[in-house]
């Protein structure tokens, strides 16, 4: 009543197995061990694999070489000149760029009226 897996194998030429790399065995095959593939490849499929990897890795190398000699050539059309910059103060000084602290107060605390002053253009509910 039991049922037994079938045993996947492959006979490899050379039988010591530290004659083998990763990648030396196909792709293919791997699938067909692991049980990705219900059926074992055919060498016409292999070969056309292989010659669309070549082809790929080919398409791939020309435009990682074209990209280099675009952004070789456009570096520094798109980098702007460094600028000098002047500090002045801090932000947070009541003087913040001016040329000096002026000595007369500019406050408007006892001169403010609430209500005369609305913004221009902004939303006004009332409108």
């Amino acid at each position: 009543g039991q049922t037994i897996r079938e045993k996947r194998i492959v006979e490899t030429a050379n039988k010591r197995e530290v004659d083998y790399e990763v990648g030396d065995i196909p792709t293919e095959w791997e699938a067909w061990i692991r049980r990705k593939r219900k059926t074992p490849p055919t060498m016409e499929e292999i070969l056309k694999n292989e010659k669309n990897r070549e082809v790929v890795k080919m398409k791939s190398q020309d435009l990682y070489e074209e990209e280099n000699l675009l952004s070789k050539g456009n570096k520094e059309e798109l980098l702007a000149p460094p600028v000098q910059t002047q500090i002045k103060g801090h932000a947070s000084a009541p003087y913040f760029g001016k040329e000096e602290p002026s000595v007369a107060p500019t406050s408007t605390g006892k001169t403010f009226q609430p209500g005369s002053w609305m913004p221009q253009g902004g939303k006004n509910p009332d409108q």
